[in-house]
């Protein structure tokens, strides 16, 4: 299973989410996309990184681990 973590460098809740994510299950695949590198994910993501997108699904911060099992259930 992979999950999409929208981050940037020097994001400290990005890393909180990362854990987060890895305590909801050990084996997932994170894929870390930094929206430094694009406009557009800059406009769209900017406010609200962490955002954690599963399938056509999206989680923006803040978020616990029941929202992280919501959303990787479904």
């Amino acid at each position: 299973m992979t999950v999409v973590l929208y981050t940037t460098l020097g994001c400290h809740l990005c890393d909180q989410a990362r854990d987060l994510l890895l305590t909801v299950n050990q084996q997932i695949d994170i894929h870390a996309v930094d929206i430094a590198e694009d406009d557009t994910l800059i406009a769209e993501y900017g406010e609200r990184i962490p955002v954690l997108r599963h399938g056509d699904r999206e989680l923006a911060w803040p978020f616990g681990l029941l929202d992280i099992q919501a959303l990787l259930s479904e």
